[in-house]
């Protein structure tokens, strides 16, 4: 993580999340008129003046509400603050100085970091005079009228914020570490499970549906490997998909997976394999991702001497052409073989990135072609003269031959059976190509 962090702050629905996506440059928090769409700190990497930040966006603070998603979103605003060298606190010029901007402005006193008072919507001179109430709440020394949507007054708000950065900060600090996502049904245990590799609450956890909206991003070190590892939203049929800022949680979640190297595919025991996750393992192998399946729960689950065998056969049966997956049983609760997940997503990531000798290839592939070549069609007969890796970010093989033309299926599977024997790839889709020599 970057030494230079910006935590934007205040209220619900004051357009935090769409000044996070300008400081950032790109649309990545979800935005809607409803108060508490971003509940989870989500972090996003930007630049001015040839400084380089990560801010934070957060959920909007409340005071004394019952609500249980509020209760853990102020948690969440809290720990982000705690990360900060720089706290934005924004308020609405339009909506005016409200109870709520009051209270968070109590709790801001306490903090010795820098806060920068930045009024929202203040995008035409009538508003600009309105905002001369904010100093009644006595935090920061200025106000900073901007427009969060077109972005009028960013550019003097970042002018200021960037002086208390002491050095240029790293352009992206997530630049060349793998990427884990972690992905599934809605109450699969996604979060959970994140939350106990972290150590922390880094994610909102309830027994609601749909809890997780945004796909979250955390840093995770493991086996002395770094790793990115993505917290997503629940993956649900699209007929079930209501309302918008769900229809974009699932789009994130899909962006997430298009984005990772491994995708752990999360499945919850006490449902079995439902037709959704097929749907999300199938599109991980069409994505060419490295997949780990982790069936969660697995404490809750009635078992004898072949549950685990069963269960899993029952899983490889549903995904099938896909066999390659590795399948790993675990307990979030109990904290059963949480580790060894991790482990196996690592596996496969390194099987994803291998790099095969041409020579090795060719001295244990060779004699299988030999002892079972193509089938002649035609009368003609196929000779396959040698096998390269080729310079691709997944693992990809081509075979010279005289006539690829007449390589088909069954003996492409012979062939993609023997390399996984020879050299694993396991939980890695492999592509074969044949090519005229």
């Amino acid at each position: 993580m970057s030494s230079n962090i910006i935590a934007i702050v205040g209220r619900p629905n004051v357009g935090k999340s769409t000044l996070f996506n300008r400081l950032i440059g790109h649309r990545k928090a979800i935005m809607d008129n409803v108060s508490g769409v971003t509940r989870d700190r989500s972090y996003g990497h930007g630049e001015w003046c040839g400084k380089f930040f990560t801010v934070i966006d957060t959920g909007g603070y409340v005071h004394g509400s019952e609500d249980i998603f509020e209760t853990e979103i102020n948690r969440q605003v809290e720990l982000a603050m705690n990360e900060a060298d720089v706290i934005l606190f924004m308020v609405d010029v339009d909506a005016g100085l409200t109870g709520l901007d009051e209270e968070f402005a109590n709790v801001l006193r306490r903090t010795k970091k820098p806060v920068y008072v930045v009024a929202n919507k203040a995008d035409n001179n009538a508003r600009m005079h309105q905002m001369g109430e904010f100093y009644a709440m006595g935090v920061g020394e200025e106000i900073y009228p901007i427009s969060s949507q077109s972005g009028s007054g960013t550019g003097e708000l970042l002018d200021e914020v960037v002086k208390h950065f002491k050095d240029e900060g790293i352009e992206d600090p997530d630049a060349g570490i793998p990427k884990i996502a972690v992905l599934g049904r809605p109450n699969a245990g996604k979060s959970s499970f994140v939350n106990l590799l972290l150590g922390e609450e880094r994610n909102i956890v309830t027994d609601i549906a749909g809890t997780t909206r945004d796909a979250i991003h955390s840093r995770y070190n493991a086996f002395g490997k770094e790793f990115i590892i993505v917290d997503t939203a629940g993956l649900r049929r699209k007929s079930k998909v209501s309302e918008d800022i769900e229809f974009y949680s699932v789009m994130r979640a899909i962006r997430a997976l298009e984005d990772a190297d491994v995708c752990i595919v999360m499945l919850d025991a006490t449902r079995g394999i439902e037709a959704q996750d097929v749907n999300i393992i199938t599109l991980a192998e069409k994505n060419r991702k490295g997949i780990v399946i982790l069936v969660n729960k697995w404490d809750l689950v009635e078992k004898d001497t072949n549950s685990t065998k069963e269960f899993e056969e029952e899983i490889l049966s549903r995904i099938a052409p896909i066999k390659y997956v590795p399948v790993i049983f675990t307990s979030v609760l109990t904290k059963q073989r949480i580790h060894k997940a991790v482990e196996k997503a690592m596996e496969v990531y390194d099987n994803k990135t291998r790099k095969i000798p041409t020579s090795k290839l060719n001295d244990l592939l060779l004699p299988d072609i030999e002892r079972y070549p193509p089938p002649a069609i035609k009368g003609k007969f196929v000779k396959i003269k040698y096998v390269t890796q080729l310079p691709t970010h997944n693992p990809t093989f081509a075979f010279f031959c005289n006539l690829p033309q007449y390589i088909k299926e069954p003996y492409m599977r012979y062939l993609e059976n023997r390399m996984r024997e020879h050299f694993g790839f396991e939980g890695v889709p492999v592509k074969l190509i044949f090519r005229k020599k």
